[in-house]
């Protein structure tokens, strides 16, 4: 028996709730003019975690090499615009970057978020046909293959796993 509130992530099956962001730049998203282009491997994070540090590269290069309409990269951030910019120029991030509300995670709360990276495969359709918490190399190298690129090169030592 438990005695918190706890959460549950969205499952493969469940449909992504629908929702309108803003980017770090103002302009408004929706999830479903989002997935009228096709798939997207959707990215919870907050710029202080150091899993979301390590895992975000890899997502970039995703994005970089993606073949066109294969897999769209969507960052959600739990963090301000100025530190979300600054988090994506840190770290290379040129893929769209929306902002949850850092006071309620109204996104996050709606998706099951519990910790980030949390990551969601959700298909045109709105179906979630994946959803992983922490890093996994197994599903990035998954979500690689989807988009016809190969995440990891050849010399780097990549672990299975990294509890987010």
């Amino acid at each position: 028996m438990a005695f918190w509130n706890e959460k549950r992530m969205l499952a493969a099956g469940a449909r992504a709730p629908e929702f309108q962001l803003p980017d770090t730049g103002g302009a408004r998203h929706a999830l479903g003019e989002i997935l009228a282009r096709g798939p997207a491997l959707v990215a919870f994070f907050k710029v202080s975690c150091p899993v979301c540090q390590y895992t975000f590269p890899f997502l970039e290069r995703i994005h970089r090499d993606a073949k066109p309409g294969a897999l769209q990269i969507v960052g959600i951030s739990q963090d301000k615009a100025g530190a979300t910019q600054e988090f994506c120029r840190e770290f290379g991030v040129t893929f769209t970057t929306l902002l949850d509300d850092p006071k309620s995670y109204k996104v996050s709360n709606a998706f099951g978020i519990s910790s980030v990276p949390s990551l969601f495969l959700i298909e045109p359709d709105g179906t979630v046909s994946s959803g992983q918490s922490g890093f996994s190399k197994r599903d990035l190298e998954a979500a690689g293959q989807r988009a016809g690129v190969a995440p990891f090169e050849q010399a780097e030592s990549v672990p299975e796993s990294r509890p987010g």
